[in-house]
């Protein structure tokens, strides 16, 4: 499907030179002499290399048609992950370099929308929030203010982030699972 150069956003997957890029970045360039372009940082989805393209603002541009299957997480093992198909019960295996850094987040039972091209996964999209367990905090530390002061706290899932000064061990916290970020706590 062609598509204008300008409306490219980061997590869109193009057909380019004959490859499947995700595009990483955008930004609109307006150079003092010429015509505006688009600068587009993109990662080949097979080798992992990064390349930056420029395109004129009314260039056309290929995205690649995805097909997107919402799917069950079942386990993992070492760095292979299982999921499920919920209509046809199909069972594949991913890859921990594919899912990237939110595999920490997997949780047993998580429904994740896995795209796939051509039958293979390209990428694993997990839900924007996942609420855990702190099992390890610092102690308030007297003098500090709220708003300008995090911590470090541990997760139930071995993960380490920063939380404010209040939240203490065993309270549960909601995590963004794109960036490991504390977001508030949780409602019981």
């Amino acid at each position: 499907m062609k598509v204008n150069a300008n409306t490219l956003r980061a997590g869109q997957v193009l057909e380019h030179n004959g490859k499947l890029w995700v595009v990483a970045k955008t930004a609109i360039v307006q150079p003092g002499k010429g015509g505006a372009f688009i600068q587009v940082e993109m990662k080949d989805v097979r080798s992992g290399t990064k390349t930056i393209e420029r395109f004129r603002t009314q260039e056309t541009v290929e995205r690649a048609r995805l097909d997107e299957h919402e799917m069950q997480f079942l386990f993992a093992d070492g760095d292979s992950f299982t999921f499920m198909d919920n209509e046809s019960f199909e069972q594949i295996t991913i890859t921990r370099d594919l899912i990237g850094e939110p595999a920490v987040f997997l949780q047993d039972g998580m429904a994740v929308t896995v795209q796939m091209y051509e039958g293979s996964p390209l990428s694993v999209e997990l839900p924007a929030t996942v609420t855990l367990g702190i099992i390890e905090a610092e102690p308030v530390v007297k003098g500090q203010t709220a708003s300008s002061s995090y911590k470090p706290a541990i997760l139930e899932n071995g993960v380490k982030v920063m939380v404010p000064p209040h939240i203490e061990s065993g309270t549960r916290i909601v995590i963004n699972t794109a960036d490991a970020t504390y977001l508030e706590r949780a409602k019981e």
